[in-house]
């Protein structure tokens, strides 16, 4: 596409990533050497940037129906720009970089709408997903060539604009001989099964369902909003997983639909988060016993992801563990006793900072959108065939 930006050199990319948590910015610096699925990359700083809470929660209302309005939209657009760029300096200064070492910024924006099935009976609906976080604003502010936006673009190749993960984790992770599956455990959970020796058609990747959100909204409600996620997994450690509402919980119709597949707030927001409760109100389990409830939630719809779609094709020996959740013991602890058979470890242990992932993908995603890369994964979306994702803002 711009095939002599940086062609055959190394280039310094800022990738950014702020997820369905809501929590806040990502920020990776890293250096690339190559393109596609020979890229080679160097983490060289990571920096994250809290959410304060009155952010998070004007950014909650734009994820829902009943609160989100065009105005809100147009504004927080480009206001989450300014947010961004302002960390992608911050993140430079963090490093002891200079902003004029830094070859390009890659965003992947905030999503707060992903709609990847058209609502039926509806003539004007189709297959849409939107981010904001302006990333004209990002340019201009930062003095940098900024690439954002690529999910449109698998969509309108017929993929769901989801899971990406799987094309950075085909790059970063794959092994000769072990078997692989990561998953990322943010607002949303996403799994990658990189089979021994995987190539780009053997990789199996979808959303497994929700990851921190459901457990998140519940501390959250349950502490009266003092807190905003539970540290290390504490006060799930102090309960005991109600199994009548985890078995309801499971019966959701998305954890028997077919990968790929791909979720968010639509199906695993708020709404659903205060139902949680409502039934556990209902049942009088104790707060210690929902947040459990909820844990064990995360833990057994990842699991059971495995069992019905990816074990029956897949040998996997490894499952490595990003993204928030990757802090949570108690969710770790479920989730090995589930797994019996496989190892349960997070990205640190190979020497990869647990949260910087995604950051490090959407650099990836942005460095080969310069170079007219295709930089999608059909096998993971479902798009009819590869394509260059994302779109160009100019300094």
């Amino acid at each position: 596409m711009f095939s002599s930006w940086k062609e055959g050199e190394p280039a310094v990319v800022v990738g950014l990533m702020s997820g369905t948590s809501l929590d806040g910015i990502d920020a990776a610096i890293v250096r690339i050497n190559g393109s596609g699925l020979e890229a080679s990359v160097e983490l060289l700083h990571y920096y994250s940037k809290s959410y304060e809470p009155e952010l998070r929660q004007r950014l909650r209302d734009l994820c829902s129906e009943d609160k989100s309005h065009s105005a809100a939209v147009c504004s927080m657009n480009a206001y989450l720009g300014y947010q961004f760029g302002a960390t992608v300096l911050e993140a430079v200064t963090d490093a002891g970089m200079r902003i004029d070492e830094v070859d390009l910024v890659s965003s992947h924006g905030q999503t707060i709408w992903h709609q990847p099935v058209p609502e039926e009976g509806d003539a004007y609906s189709v297959a849409s997903t939107l981010q904001i976080g302006d990333i004209s604003v990002i340019a201009k502010q930062v003095g940098i060539l900024t690439v954002g936006d690529f999910r449109p673009a698998d969509m309108a190749v017929g993929g769901q604009g989801a899971p990406f993960a799987p094309y950075g984790d085909l790059i970063l992770f794959r092994h000769s001989e072990r078997g692989r599956l990561l998953q990322n455990i943010g607002g949303i959970g996403n799994c990658t099964a990189l089979p021994a020796g995987a190539g780009p058609s053997d990789v199996l990747a979808f959303d497994t369902g929700p990851g921190n959100m459901i457990m998140d909204a519940l501390v959250y409600m349950l502490s009266e909003g003092r807190l905003s996620y539970d540290e290390g997994g504490k006060w799930a450690a102090l309960g005991k997983p109600d199994q009548v509402l985890l078995r309801e919980m499971m019966a959701h119709p998305y954890f028997h639909a077919e990968p790929p597949k791909s979720t968010g707030r639509e199906l695993f927001g708020h709404d659903y988060a205060v139902s949680f409760l409502e039934q556990a109100r209902l049942k009088q389990i104790s707060d210690e016993d929902t947040i459990a409830t909820a844990t064990a939630f995360t833990a057994h719809s990842i699991a059971d992801s495995y069992m019905k779609y990816v074990f029956p094709s897949h040998k996997i020996d490894e499952v490595i563990v990003t993204g928030g959740g990757a802090h949570n013991k108690t969710l770790l602890s479920m989730l090995s006793e589930l797994l019996p058979e496989q190892k349960v470890m997070t990205s640190k242990a190979l020497g990869f900072d647990d949260d910087a992932k995604e950051a490090v993908i959407f650099a990836l995603l942005g460095h080969d959108f310069m170079l007219g890369v295709p930089n999608n994964l059909p096998a993971a979306t479902g798009a009819r065939r590869p394509t260059v994702m994302g779109k160009l803002a100019l300094p």
